[in-house]
């Protein structure tokens, strides 16, 4: 008898939340598939490059940075092997977040709604190549450890 109380109440609330929920707004109809497919498909690249885009980026921070000789010294060994390994990181992430926008974004594709991106830093971020076609972004070789530039 608990028991099947406890459901019901489960089921009021799950209904009552249905309803109540606030519909959001409505964007540009498959993006959110179009932003999955750039991410599975320009993850590998950024993966691969990540040794030179790290590299580029504490060379970058090492010449705008005041820090004493010693600092600058060290700085460049430890910092290359860090920061490639928060860009193979990201990138892989980038690649797990177009997986698990793909299914999402099928489904959204005859609406005109449009999930929030997982992972924004592809988009916001410095790339190496960075083309605005139409019909999909190409962008691979990001810089996830700089600061963004916008």
């Amino acid at each position: 008898m608990i028991l099947a109380a406890r459901r019901l109440a489960f089921a009021a609330a799950l209904v009552a939340g249905l309803v109540t929920a606030a519909p959001q707004p409505s964007h540009a109809t498959g993006a959110t598939l179009q932003r999955s497919l750039q991410n599975m498909l320009f993850f590998p690249f950024d993966f691969a490059l990540s040794p030179f885009v790290a590299t580029r980026a504490v060379v970058t921070m090492w010449q705008e940075s005041d820090d004493s000789t010693a600092v600058k010294i060290a700085y460049p060994v430890v910092g290359v092997a860090w920061a490639t390994g928060i860009e193979a990181g990201a990138s892989l992430l980038r690649g797990v977040a177009g997986i698990i926008e793909f299914l999402p974004g099928l489904v959204l594709l005859p609406t005109e709604s449009e999930l929030h991106a997982i992972y924004e830093l592809p988009e916001h971020q410095e790339a190496l190549v960075d083309q605005e076609f139409s019909w999909m972004n190409v962008r691979f070789g990001v810089d996830y450890v700089s600061p963004a530039s916008n």
